[in-house]
């Protein structure tokens, strides 16, 4: 399907991509920072180079890990949105050519389908 000019913002198929990255982007990033604050810890505790460090670096590795990780989580649930779209216009297109078959070899029009299903 080509895009025509106009607006995006009311674009359904654009909008719920964005909102499955933003969803992956805000797990992904609080997964990863749950991991980077125990390896924080871990590294606190038993590194004295770590302790050495800045306040100010430490916040750095932190927060780091945390868009290392909203961005492998949004773009995983990205393209598993993507795997889902396709199949579903897919099933669409397919349940179309299936629909004018039944129409060109039966000589049903989709009425009287929907009439003999009642």
């Amino acid at each position: 399907m080509t895009r025509k000019h106009g607006s995006l913002v009311h674009d359904e198929e654009i909008n719920s991509a964005a909102w499955a990255a933003t969803r992956g982007a805000v797990v992904g990033a609080a997964k990863w920072g749950i991991f980077s604050a125990a390896a924080a810890a871990v590294a606190f505790q038993f590194s004295p180079v770590y302790r050495g460090l800045t306040v100010q670096f430490k916040v750095f590795l932190q927060m780091s890990g945390m868009a290392i990780g909203s961005m492998i989580e949004a773009d995983k649930r990205l393209r598993a949105h993507e795997l889902h779209v396709r199949h579903y216009k897919r099933v669409v297109r397919d349940a179309e050519v299936w629909r004018r078959y039944e129409q060109d070899y039966h000589g049903t029009s989709s009425k009287e389908i929907e009439t003999a299903d009642e």
